[in-house]
């Protein structure tokens, strides 16, 4: 990955718009010295509240919780806004509910995070790691390749040229001297890409879930599992596919689940292509070393299966300290603290998490099920600006 400021400096190459609105989800950068005005997101409202106000949660919840979030100390350490939260909670005993409480009420103010300035009420659903079969060499049965980074994809960091652009990143590939956007899904599946092929697995289906979800394993014939790890991606926007099957009249939407798509698609073989083609975003992979951790979101610490969120970070900043209150698919409540430790493309919004459920099977049905209501409160160190 490069700077924006290098990028230019180094080649005077010219940027379409085209290329850039394809590439990222911002007002693309014109030639010239006319700065791009970027379309911010709707304003998030943190409404104060009284730690009595937040709903109980269990000694166990609060202690899981706790270990969760404090893990994302190990990248906050420097951090301006955690760096002394975790200092102090380095010394709390994860077995002394009392002591957690204590810290958190001392050190922490509470915000019930508004959507359009006053709704409470937010969607939350759930992930997992999936576990497919595969192998490691093109076999009849293991035909689909999952990508590593291609040699010709260029990601630029734009804001060096533009702060207000912090955080987005330009994507495409170069021809002449012109930046283009990557290929989409649908080219990628068709022609391949300029990429190393990490594993191969069997059904197409699978490598379209292993990227929504981001991470996944691979199980070989010989029972071994490959860890993969998202690593980039083609700068093509998500779509939903479960959007598209509602579009298309093939599903309701209050019926959409891992599961239903799933079964549609074993029930129509001949339109899979043009259903993954309906979303054109591709997520390229890197390979881990496999363990027993869970594996790593956007902060580069292990997901804690029940208390790590993906979180929108314009909204919530990584590394936060969540309070969450919502359901099961089932209607048992979920209430506990929760770390905000990884992002997704689909998650976008003022109350929006996404719960990681862990690995597996069991795993995938209660993620693949999860669209439920609720509510999130931020906790944020006293004295510390609330973000922009």
């Amino acid at each position: 990955m490069i700077d924006s400021a290098t990028f230019f400096k180094r080649k005077n190459w010219t940027l379409l718009a085209a290329a850039v609105l394809a590439g990222c989800a911002t007002t693309a950068p014109r030639t010239g010295s006319e700065a791009p005005t970027p379309t911010s997101p709707p304003a998030a409202t943190y409404a104060k509240v009284d730690w009595k106000a937040l709903p109980a949660v269990s000694d166990s919840d609060l202690q899981a919780g706790f270990v969760a979030w404090r893990s994302s100390c190990a990248r906050l350490k420097n951090d301006a806004v955690w760096a002394k939260p975790c200092a102090t909670a380095a010394a709390v005993s994860d077995k002394n509910p009392a002591a957690i409480r204590q810290f958190l009420q001392r050190d922490l103010d509470a915000y019930a995070l508004r959507a359009g300035g006053h709704q409470a009420d937010g969607l939350i659903t759930g992930y997992y790691e999936p576990i497919y079969p595969g192998s490691l060499t093109r076999t009849d049965k293991a035909t689909v390749p999952v990508y590593g980074t291609p040699d010709d994809l260029v990601v630029v960091q734009l804001d060096s040229l533009y702060p207000e652009l912090k955080g987005k990143r330009l994507r495409g590939r170069v021809e002449g001297k012109v930046l283009k956007p990557y290929d989409d899904a649908g080219t990628i599946a068709a022609k391949g890409a300029k990429a190393p092929v990490l594993a191969w697995l069997t059904d197409p289906m699978d490598l379209q879930l292993l990227q929504i979800q981001g991470s996944g394993r691979v199980r070989l014939a010989d029972g071994k599992q490959v860890r993969l790890a998202y690593a980039e991606q083609n700068g093509h926007p998500y779509r939903a596919i479960g959007r598209w099957l509602v579009d298309q009249g093939q599903l309701k939407k209050e019926d959409v689940t891992m599961d239903a798509i799933r079964a549609w698609a074993r029930a129509n073989p001949a339109r899979v292509p043009e259903l993954l083609r309906s979303n054109p975003s591709y997520v390229f992979f890197v390979r881990n070393p496999d363990s027993p951790e869970g594996p790593r979101g956007s902060l580069n610490v292990p997901l804690t299966a029940g208390y790590s969120v993906a979180v929108d970070r314009t909204v919530v900043p990584l590394g936060s300290l969540l309070w969450l209150s919502t359901t099961r698919p089932d209607g048992t409540p979920v209430v506990r603290p929760v770390a905000a430790q990884d992002t997704g493309g689909a998650i976008a919004g003022e109350v929006r998490a996404d719960l990681y459920w862990g690995s597996g099977d069991a795993a995938g049905k209660l993620a693949g099920d999860m669209k439920q209501k609720g509510n999130i409160w931020m906790l944020w160190p006293k004295g510390v600006p609330l973000p922009n």
